[in-house]
C-alpha cells in the first residue's frame, strides 16, 4: 500500500488517513481490529456499554491482532461523555478499562464537561508506565467548540462533524464544507490534526477533504456495511437499499427509546420510517414506543432505527471491514493523482 504522510498518519503511524468512527451499538472489537489491520484506524464505541463488555470488546480486538495483554492496543474507544456525566462514580471505571488495556486513543463527543474527563485520562497517564500517551480525540460542530479543544483542552486530534453525518450531531452545525474552513482559518500553525466527518463515503470524499486541508477523514455509516458492524441482516439491507434522499434529523427514535439526556441541540440523522412518522404525526409517545420496541424483536424494516449519513446512497453492498479500507485508500490515491495532472507549469 502506497502512503499518505501527514500530521495524522505519523502521529497515529498508519499509511492512510482513515478512521472508522466509534458507533455505539454498531462498532465492536473485530470491527476496530480489522480496520486497524488494514493501515486505517479503528474505534471501539463503547456507547451504552459497560465496562465488562467494553474489556470483551477489547479483548476480542487484542486476540484479532495477535497481541499478548501487556502490549499496547493501537485501536481507539470511543466515549459518549454525557453518559459518563450521568455517572460520575462510574464513569472512571468505564474510562479505566480502556486505559489499563493501553489503547492508542480515546474519543470524548457530546459532553458539557469534558475538560473534566480529559484531565482525568492525563493523569492515568502520568501515574502510569506507557511509553506513549493516550491521543485524545474531541469531537467539534463550530469554530467556539473547536478553539476550547484546542487552547483549553490541549486535544491531540480535532473531529469536525459536519450537518451530513449519520447518528448523533448537533442541529445547527454547518455542512462540512462550511465547517472545515471555517476551523482551518482559526488552527495555530502547531495545532492538532483536523479530521472531517459526515456524509463521507467513498475515496473520492476522502481525497477532497485532504486537498481542502484536513489531514485525515472520518467514516461512519461506510463501516455499518461491513461483515464485522454489530447492526443486523435487516438494518445492513436497508443501508444498502437506501437511496441518498432517504435519511432525516430528528429525535423521534431516541424518544422511542427513552435515550434523552443528550446535551441540548442534538438530533440524531437516520433513515425515514414509520417511527419518524408517527412522532411527527403526534401519535402517542407511549404507543410509539411499544411499537418500536415490537419492531426490535421483529426486525421490522418500517420501525426499527438505522443510523446512517447524508452518503448512504452511494455504498451498495457488504463488505469487510479490511476490503472497505483498501477500496478507500485505491479511490482516494486515484483521485489524488488526478488532481495532480490539473497542475500545469
Amino acid at each position: 500500500m502506497s502512503k499518505i504522510q501527514n500530521a495524522f498518519t505519523v502521529l497515529m503511524d498508519i499509511p492512510t488517513p482513515i478512521v472508522a468512527a466509534p458507533m455505539a451499538g454498531a462498532s465492536g472489537g473485530a470491527l476496530a481490529a480489522q480496520t486497524s489491520t488494514a493501515g486505517a484506524f479503528g474505534f471501539v464505541g463503547a456507547g451504552y456499554l459497560t465496562s465488562s463488555r467494553i474489556q470483551e470488546e477489547l479483548s476480542l480486538a487484542r486476540a484479532q491482532l495477535l497481541l499478548s495483554d501487556t502490549d499496547p492496543l493501537p485501536i481507539g474507544v470511543g466515549y459518549l461523555a454525557w453518559q459518563l456525566e450521568k455517572e460520575p462514580s462510574s464513569a472512571v471505571g468505564l474510562l479505566n478499562v480502556s486505559l489499563s488495556n493501553r489503547v492508542q486513543a480515546i474519543w470524548l463527543a457530546f459532553g458539557n464537561s469534558i475538560g473534566r474527563w480529559i484531565e482525568h485520562i492525563r493523569s492515568y497517564d502520568a501515574g502510569s508506565d506507557r511509553a506513549q500517551k493516550t491521543l485524545i480525540f474531541v469531537q467539534v460542530s463550530s469554530v467556539k467548540e473547536a478553539l476550547i479543544a484546542v487552547q483549553d483542552w490541549k486535544v491531540d486530534v480535532l473531529v469536525a462533524q459536519g450537518s451530513e453525518s449519520g447518528g448523533h450531531g448537533y442541529s445547527n452545525a454547518p455542512p462540512l464544507l462550511t465547517l472545515v474552513p471555517s476551523i482551518l482559518a482559526v488552527l495555530p500553525k502547531d495545532g492538532p490534526p483536523l479530521l472531517a466527518a459526515g456524509g463521507l463515503s467513498t475515496g473520492g470524499h476522502v481525497a477532497s477533504l485532504l486537498a481542502l486541508g484536513v489531514s485525515g477523514v472520518v467514516l461512519g455509516t461506510r463501516f455499518l456495511m461491513t461483515k464485522e458492524s454489530f447492526y443486523n441482516d435487516v438494518q445492513k439491507n436497508m443501508l444498502v437499499k437506501a437511496n441518498g434522499n432517504a435519511t432525516v434529523r430528528t429525535m423521534a427514535f431516541d424518544r422511542a427509546r427513552g435515550t434523552l439526556d443528550w446535551p441540548e441541540g442534538v438530533d440524531g440523522r437516520a433513515l425515514y420510517n414509520k417511527t419518524v412518522k408517527d412522532v411527527d404525526d403526534g401519535v402517542d409517545i407511549e404507543t410509539v414506543r411499544e411499537n418500536f420496541n415490537r419492531a426490535i424483536q421483529d426486525r421490522d424494516p418500517d420501525q426499527i432505527l438505522v443510523w446512517a449519513g447524508t452518503g448512504v446512497g452511494l455504498v451498495t453492498e457488504i463488505q469487510t471491514a479490511q476490503d472497505v479500507v483498501r477500496e478507500l485508500h485505491a479511490d482516494m490515491m486515484k483521485h489524488l493523482s488526478f488532481v495532480s495532472t490539473l497542475i500545469t507549469t
